[in-house]
């Protein structure tokens, strides 16, 4: 009877034991993942800049790499990757390990580039977002010899000149063929579009008064407008610039609900464990709220904007549809 008694005993004992060793693997990989969160980086990181050199992005990304290097105790490898608009550095952090090691420090070309380019990446489906820093609002600048001082004189001027007024941009396909593109498209008015190969040689030919408006980054025309070779007429933010306060926003202006910036991101290879996402989006809030980096931003014109988790992925959904939308009702092509 005894031994009877004692079979379902040492049955139920191995089922328990087996239990046990079931739980025991199965957390296994949740252990490891909150392992190589607390212990990341072990590492240098390769952080891959998607710009080239001397660009208002890559003096940005730099900026941030060094203050991750300073927080994280492990150097961030900076990379200045140009090409292809920056499909080319999109494309390689695409492709790396997903595993925190490999990060991707770009501008809003990200989004804009599937609809211009042929390239493999999704910008919402191919990476993991980590945060967005902030934007660089465009600014539209006209010569002084148009005699234009408001959004809503020049858009008169323009609707009187139908394709008759000279607009420089950086290149077909360009963030400033894109920006032009959409106010165009909203304000209802039509300009012969002068491609250059970059914003640079745009700047100066507007300069110049060989071309007559365009859309420049404000801190690229900054210099150009407090010495009175440029007109600036609007800013592109949505809000008014802190180091030209009595500028109007476009929107304000004449164009309701206008908004056209360059803004920076970074983003880790899809897979990336969320725990390593996370940890990297709290050491970005850290660095952006830090008075240091918003005294930088501001100087440099720029506007410190956080986004991070769910925020920005709507955010980045709602930025590709729009651009998508500007490319296909614009018909724009990529030179």
């Amino acid at each position: 009877m005894g031994i009877a008694k004692s079979v379902p005993t040492v049955k139920s004992m191995l089922i328990k034991t087996f239990g046990v060793l079931l739980a025991f693997v199965m957390g296994l990989p949740l252990a490891a993942a909150f392992a190589a969160a607390d212990s990341y980086p072990s590492k240098p990181v390769h952080f891959i800049i998607a710009s080239s050199p001397g660009a208002s992005t890559d003096n940005v990304g730099r900026l941030i790499a060094t203050k991750l290097s300073e927080r994280l105790g492990k150097q961030m490898v900076a990379e200045s990757r140009g090409g292809a608009a920056g499909s080319i550095a999109a494309e390689q952090v695409m492709r790396a390990k997903p595993d925190g090691y490999t990060l991707l420090f770009t501008s809003s070309q990200i989004v804009q580039n599937p609809s211009l380019y042929k390239v493999e990446y999704d910008a919402v489906k191919s990476f993991a977002p980590v945060a967005k820093m902030g934007t660089s609002p465009t600014c539209l600048v006209v010569h002084p010899s148009l005699p234009v001082y408001s959004v809503k004189e020049f858009i008169a001027l323009a609707k009187q000149k139908p394709g008759q007024l000279l607009c420089a941009t950086g290149g077909a396909g360009s963030n400033m063929h894109l920006v032009t593109a959409l106010f165009m498209t909203m304000a209802g008015i039509e300009m012969k579009l002068i491609h250059f190969k970059g914003g640079g040689p745009a700047l100066l030919d507007t300069v110049g008064g060989h071309t007559q408006v365009q859309f420049s980054g404000f801190t690229t025309s900054l210099g150009q407008i407090n010495a009175g070779k440029l007109r600036a007429l609007g800013y592109g933010g949505s809000t008014r610039s802190k180091l030209a306060p009595d500028l109007p926003t476009i929107s304000e202006a004449g164009v309701p609900g206008y908004e056209a910036a360059i803004w920076w991101a970074i983003f880790a290879p899809v897979g990336t464990p969320k725990e390593i996402v996370d940890s990297l989006s709290k050491e970005i809030t850290a660095i952006m709220t830090a008075e240091g980096t918003k005294k930088t931003f501001e100087q440099w014109g720029a506007d410190p904007d956080l986004l991070v988790g769910a925020d920005m992925v709507k955010f980045i959904e709602a930025e590709k549809a729009k651009w998508e939308k500007v490319v296909k009702d614009g018909n724009i092509k990529a030179e």
